[in-house]
């Protein structure tokens, strides 16, 4: 069976629901069923037909063609299958999904992967701010899986995120890990102000040396054997030759925030 595409016909003038067209959404649909799906566009309904072209079958595998950011909440809690998305995608991407995974040849906006369990998101361009981070009104952000971003990542990336991966090719605007409960967030490029505020425990590796918070505590240099561990899954996650895993566990460890218990920690690659 060849993937069901979604192509959209043209740009939507307001933001559009996706939540409704995920694999186990979708499991035994035919094609006149799925155009019938009506979609929430503002204060109005479109069947999926009128915005998309449909084509293809399986369901486990679902394709959307020249997306845009106007698509939102793509993936919202999907517990299997596939979703690949070629071009960008709106907020929400991912929002408690449960398992499956979601590649994205673009970029993504805000709130990407909040509350997700399980399953992982790859994004080839840049996420908006609050990546894995707990939506408005909640106190729980990412509780498991793994997102991975080449691009940069907006502020407040894992604000309160309970557990999980976060792995950031590019920089990462201020307050990364803010809040955070649990979990592993690793840059490769530069951090904004105001990480790790909040901390309360998990593990924010760093790449690039930051300028921590007075609440912070500098515990000097270690070989950390637990990094060996951490980097091999890395590699089955990105490959052999991964940056993730350079070949050390050498770190400066800062444990902190002091001001929230201190059971966190900021390791730095030396």
């Amino acid at each position: 069976m060849s993937a069901l595409i979604f192509r959209l016909r043209s740009v939507p003038r307001q933001t559009v629901d996706l939540s409704s067209l995920t694999p186990d959404r979708l499991s035994g649909k035919g094609g006149k069923e799925i155009a019938a799906i009506e979609l929430t566009s503002g204060n109005r309904k479109l069947p999926a037909g009128e915005l998309f072209e449909i084509s293809g079958s399986d369901a486990t595998n679902i394709v959307f063609r020249d997306a845009c950011d106007k698509l939102s909440r793509i993936g919202q809690g999907m517990t299997g299958g596939s979703i690949t998305v070629d071009g960008d995608a709106g907020a929400y991407l991912g929002l408690g999904m449960r398992n499956g995974s979601i590649k994205v040849r673009g970029n993504v906006g805000a709130w990407t992967g909040s509350g997700m369990a399980d399953g992982e998101i790859r994004v080839q361009g840049n996420a908006g701010e609050f990546l894995g981070a707990a939506i408005a009104g909640d106190k729980q952000g990412m509780l498991g899986g793994a997102i991975i971003v080449e691009g940069n990542v907006g502020a407040r990336a894992g604000d309160h995120m309970r557990r999980g991966m976060l792995l950031i090719r590019g920089n990462v605007g201020d307050y990364c890990g803010s809040r955070m409960l649990a979990g592993t967030i690793a840059v490769l490029g530069a951090t904004g102000d105001g990480l790790g505020f909040g901390l309360k425990r998990g593990t924010l590796l760093l790449s690039q040396t930051p300028t921590p918070s007075a609440t912070f505590n500098d515990c000097g240099t270690h070989d950390l054997a637990f990094l060996h561990l951490l980097h091999a899954q890395f590699r089955h996650m990105c490959g052999a030759q991964t940056e993730f895993a350079p070949h050390t566990a050498r770190v400066r460890r800062f444990m902190g925030d002091l001001a929230n218990g201190g059971k966190g920690e900021l390791l730095v690659y030396i």
